[in-house]
C-alpha cells in the first residue's frame, strides 16, 4: 500500500513552485485562484522571493501548502492513506478529498495568521534534541520550572521540544547534561505545539467549525493520536486539537506500516520526510511523487 505523506513548515526554499507553474496548465490554474484567495501575489514571493520573505509565517505555510497540494494533484496521485506532518495535515486531508483546494487554502492562510499573532503575545521557542530517548526528553521538561512541552516525535533520537525562552534554554542545558548529542535552539517565531497557541486554537476551531468537510477517498492518520481517521467530524474535532499538541510522527508512520504501508511517498517541497521515515523504519520505500 502507498502512504502519501506531506511536509510542514521549514520545507520552504527560494524559487519553489516555479517548475511546476511552468510544466502544468492546471498548476497555473490553481496558482492563479491562489493570488485571489489570499488577496496577494503569492506566486512572486514563492518564484522570486528572498529566503526571508519565505519564512514569513503568514507566507511560508500557504506556499509549503500550494508547493504540496498543486504537486498531488498534477501527478494526479491515488493513496491508500495519508498523513501530514503539522501544517501537512492540511495539504493530506485536500490530497484525500476531505477538504476542496480553496477551503483548505482559506484555513491554512487563518491558521498561520492566528499563529503569528500567537507568537507576538509573548516571547518563545523550540529546540531540536537528538540522541536522546524520548522518556528522558519528557521527564526533563516535566521538571522545568517553566512552560516546556515536548512537540515534535519526529524519529527515535530527534525531538523538538517548545515552550518559553527561559524555560528552552534551562531545558537544552539540563538535556546536555542527561546525555544529548545536541540540544539545538531553533530559528522560528514561536513555540508551536505548546500551551503558547491557544489563542490560535481558539481562532482556528471557529474556522474549521463553520467549514465544510467531505468524505474522503482513503484514512487520513493525524498528528494528535497517530491514528487513521475517516469521520468528517472526527477529523475536525483532531484537527483543532493539533495547534496545541504534540506531533506524534514517529507513532504516526509506525501506525501506517502496521496497517499495511510498504512505500512512503512525499509530497511536496524538500525531502525531510523521506529522511525521517527511514529512520523510523529501514524495511519500507521511499520516493517522491
Amino acid at each position: 500500500m502507498k502512504a502519501y505523506v506531506f511536509p510542514g513548515q521549514g520545507s520552504q526554499f527560494e524559487g519553489m513552485g516555479k517548475d511546476l507553474y511552468e510544466s502544468s496548465d492546471l498548476a497555473k490554474e490553481m496558482f492563479h485562484k491562489a493570488n485571489e484567495v489570499l488577496g496577494f501575489d503569492i506566486m512572486k514571493i514563492m518564484f522570486e522571493g528572498s529566503k526571508d520573505d519565505l519564512t514569513q509565517t503568514k507566507v511560508t505555510q500557504p506556499a509549503v501548502f500550494l508547493h504540496s497540494v498543486i504537486t498531488a494533484k498534477v501527478a494526479d496521485v491515488k493513496p491508500d492513506m495519508v498523513a501530514g506532518h503539522s501544517l501537512g495535515e492540511f495539504s493530506a486531508l485536500v490530497a484525500a478529498g476531505y477538504l476542496n483546494f480553496e477551503d483548505g487554502l482559506k484555513l491554512v492562510s487563518q491558521r498561520a495568521i492566528a499563529m503569528q499573532k500567537a507568537c507576538e503575545l509573548k516571547p518563545s521557542t523550540m529546540a531540536a534534541i537528538t540522541r536522546l530517548e524520548d522518556d528522558v526528553v519528557k521527564e526533563v521538561c516535566a521538571e522545568i520550572d517553566d512552560i516546556v512541552v515536548p512537540a515534535n516525535f519526529n524519529c527515535p533520537g530527534q525531538l523538538v521540544i517548545s515552550g518559553s525562552e527561559t524555560g528552552i534554554d534551562k531545558a537544552c542545558e539540563v538535556l546536555l547534561e542527561k546525555g544529548a548529542k545536541r540540544a539545538l535552539k531553533l530559528k522560528v517565531g514561536g513555540a508551536f505545539h505548546s500551551p503558547f497557541m491557544e489563542p490560535a486554537r481558539e481562532e482556528l476551531a471557529a474556522a474549521i467549525e463553520s467549514t465544510n468537510f467531505q468524505t474522503g477517498s482513503c484514512a487520513i492518520y493525524q498528528n494528535v493520536d497517530a491514528t487513521p481517521s475517516t469521520d468528517p467530524e472526527v477529523i475536525k474535532a483532531k484537527l483543532i486539537k493539533q495547534l496545541t499538541a504534540p506531533v506524534l510522527w514517529t507513532q504516526t508512520v509506525q501506525n501506517m506500516v502496521t496497517d499495511g504501508a510498504g512505500e512512503f511517498i512525499e509530497c511536496g517541497p524538500g525531502k525531510v520526510l523521506r529522511g525521517l521515515v527511514q529512520k523510523i523504519n529501514k524495511e519500507v520505500e521511499v520516493g517522491v511523487a
